[in-house]
């Protein structure tokens, strides 16, 4: 057999379920991510493992969404017990990840829980971006490392190998993509290419769409909230914990600066344009203990920012700790919030989980506020098929009904989707991680996409060699 050779475990068919292996030699493999299956939101009875964990040399953790490391306990029960290597941001973040699902699995085992997370504290290795690290060293086999930024969420990275065979006088670079960010995405920086890749196994999410522009959607999100403001009645986004809630609380802290600004402006002038004035005492909820601990591990992590976002830190600004923003952490918090806004009339804004209504503190506040007009749901993420989220969505402007819980909730608030905020590349940032190389892969696999996407990718990309005139072997396994 040739090596090296990379073996798909999940995230094939499906954008879920991460899990890739990489066989150096007939002695050493790597595994890169080991992820959940998600269907409508809820994990798909996992399967025994189609190889050896326990001969698996290291685990290379891309970024810490449960799809990408949710089934990393399994993996130690079967026996794995090689480091978890990760960013270091990813090493913060990876507890914290872990924690609530194992809460979740071993709620009344407690002492199991605890024991599984302490094993992978202990196991977790966190590097630096930008640095080669050796794993393997031999007189057969030399392989090494390096974790690149990905700008997915906080510590995301694609992964490069270089391997080197002495004995045959030859190397191979294989880069497993992860998921890469989107160049719309703040916060964090864009991705950057590679220097070079021989085989590049690459995402493909959104391999057949072109994101909104930024601009655009804060544009969107603000004229929504405005239209939402009138009805003098609370505005639910719901979202998931890590990166679509950061990114959100970054967006209202400066929607809430340039309306503050207005306000001074009209004041100035002797407006009193109540609409206008009512936003500087305009409450921002967020209601998730969760989201609220990942948004710490963020603001410890501003040095990972990008520029602009590292820029309002030196102008005195506080993007993801504003005087408005208000943390609800505790489930009685929790009820008496949903309580108080549903029986005043005073406007808010709520963030809670989960982005897709399946679950979560958001349930309780749909139950609470659908069946008023008053109130106002805004969604800034995709809500797959099947769950309540997609329900409201698809029958809230009809005037329909969704369930929750087993009980019909009829849905009279107002419903409104604003787009632009995936914190995965679109087609044309995807096709530029492969040209922006130096030396473009001679091999490429598409993965982490239906088949649309996929093979929507793949024809742009084989269009893009064929008008350079350079050859490529692309794989749709």
């Amino acid at each position: 057999m040739s090596y090296p050779q990379v073996i798909h475990h999940g995230a094939v068919n499906t954008v879920t379920g991460s899990c890739h292996q990489l066989s150096m030699d007939a002695e050493n493999s790597l595994l890169i991510d080991c992820g959940s299956v998600q269907h409508a939101n809820k994990s798909a009875t996992a399967e025994a493992f189609s190889f050896s964990p326990a001969a698996v040399k290291a685990l290379l953790v891309t970024h810490v969404h449960h799809d990408h490391v949710g089934r990393i306990p399994e993996l130690l029960a079967a026996g794995y017990r090689g480091p978890i290597i990760c960013s270091e941001p990813s090493a913060h973040l990876l507890p914290l990840v872990m924690e609530d699902q194992l809460k979740l699995e071993y709620g009344h085992d407690v002492a199991q829980a605890d024991r599984i997370l302490e094993t992978i504290n202990k196991r977790t290795i966190a590097v630096p971006f930008d640095h080669w690290f050796t794993l393997v060293d031999s007189e057969l086999l030399v392989c090494r490392i390096r974790l690149q930024r990905a700008g997915h969420i906080l510590g995301s990275a694609y992964v490069e190998c270089d391997l080197e065979y002495p004995m045959e006088h030859r190397s191979e670079r294989v880069v497993f993509s992860g998921d890469l960010g989107s160049t719309h995405t703040p916060l964090l920086p864009a991705p950057k290419s590679p220097e070079r890749a021989d085989l590049l196994i690459l995402e493909s999410t959104y391999g057949d769409r072109v994101h909104a522009d930024r601009a655009a959607r804060q544009a969107r999100l603000e004229q929504i909230i405005d239209q939402a403001l009138e009805d003098n009645g609370t505005v639910l986004i719901p979202a998931f914990s890590i990166g679509r809630t950061q990114e959100l609380l970054y967006e209202l802290e400066d929607i809430l600066r340039s309306k503050a600004l207005v306000c001074e402006r009209s004041a100035g002038a002797g407006s009193a344009d109540g609409a206008v004035l009512d936003w500087p005492q305009l409450p921002i909820i967020l209601d998730s203990p969760l989201a609220s601990r990942f948004t710490k591990v963020y603001q410890s992590f501003s040095d990972y920012w990008d520029e602009p976002a590292r820029a309002r830190l030196d102008q005195g600004r506080a993007p993801l700790e504003f005087a408005q923003l208000i943390t609800i952490d505790s489930h009685a918090q929790h009820l008496q919030a949903v309580n108080y806004l549903v029986s005043t009339a005073r406007p808010a804004i709520v963030i809670a989980g989960n982005g897709m209504c399946a679950g979560g503190r958001i349930v309780n506040y749909l139950k609470a506020m659908l069946g008023d007009a008053r109130h106002n749901v805004i969604f800034v993420g995709y809500q797959a098929k099947g769950t309540p989220g997609a329900a409201i969505q698809a029958h809230g402007p009809q005037g329909g009904y969704v369930e929750l819980d087993r009980e019909r909730f009829n849905i009279r608030a107002g419903v409104s989707t604003v787009s632009g905020y995936s914190a995965h590349a679109d087609q044309p940032g995807l096709v530029e991680f492969v040209t922006g190389m130096d030396q473009w892969p001679a091999h490429i696999r598409l993965v982490h996409g239906e088949a649309s996407a996929k093979k929507a990718l793949g024809n742009v990309l084989l269009r893009k060699y064929a008008l350079e005139h350079r050859s490529v072997d692309l794989l749709i396994p």
